[in-house]
């Protein structure tokens, strides 16, 4: 059984589901995907069923009766992720903006070099994003450096959603306890393994925009991560982290 399950949360991805399943299961490793859809009106469920005859035992489908924001899709397929017993375990978007070829540097960044958090990071060396908007890549450029200020976490790109961890570390921490919904559970995230003492590392990507369906972001999705990073961390003063140490 392969170790990895690329977990790809959708609402109206029938455009794109198909083709990006086929490229992620040409590449020369195997990977194990779980969709995770949101009751899609364009029925990007029903082409994942039928998928799931082409690939058998590769690919598997979670619906839910509407939409519950990023961070739950991700949470129920941690927890799916761990009953099978996945050793690594992917966040990826179906839009083709996380290319499928960066799939395995960043899987290698976890496996070789022992992390347990590997970030596809767009910032990690300058600016590597193709064909946004100017003002939102300057929001999200901003956003990330607004994170590092107030958290103080070394980490470039925290808002990056192309992310591997390792089973140990999400087993670690209580997924019942995050508390972000929306793009700034992908800053949760790397704040919790970051205060915990999971090794991290960011692997270089270039981040394309969508070409097909329509972009899930919002101001009111943006405003609840950036407020969420104060209250995160006026929370953590309080906490008591146990630093995990990694061998």
């Amino acid at each position: 059984m392969p170790d990895t399950l690329i977990i790809i949360p959708t609402y109206q991805e029938a455009e794109n589901i198909k083709h990006l399943l086929s490229v992620i299961y040409s590449l020369p490793k195997e990977f194990h995907v779980l969709v995770i859809d949101d009751h899609s009106p364009d029925l990007t469920a029903g082409i994942v069923k039928s998928l799931m005859i082409e690939y058998p035992g590769k690919l598997f489908l979670m619906e839910r009766p509407g939409k519950q924001g990023l961070g739950t899709a991700y949470i129920a397929g941690f927890k799916w992720a761990i009953d099978h017993h996945y050793q690594y375990v992917f966040e990826m978007d179906a839009d083709f903006s996380h290319n499928p070829n960066d799939l395995i540097p960043i899987y290698e960044a976890c496996k070789n070099s022992q992390a347990d958090m590997a970030i596809g990071s767009r910032y990690k060396k300058g600016v590597a994003i193709v064909n946004w908007p100017i003002g939102r890549l300057l929001l999200s450029y901003y956003a990330s450096h607004y994170v590092r200020m107030v958290t103080r976490m070394d980490i470039r790109d925290s808002t990056a959603g192309f992310v591997c961890m390792s089973k140990r570390f999400l087993e670690t921490i209580n997924l019942n306890k995050i508390r972000m919904k929306g793009y700034g559970f992908q800053i949760e995230m790397k704040f919790k393994a970051w205060k915990l003492g999971f090794k991290i590392i960011e692997v270089p990507i270039i981040f394309i925009n969508r070409e097909s369906g329509s972009s899930k972001m919002s101001g009111g999705i943006m405003s609840e991560a950036l407020m969420g990073v104060i209250h995160m961390k006026i929370s953590s003063i309080r906490a008591n982290y146990n630093k995990h140490i990694s061998n």
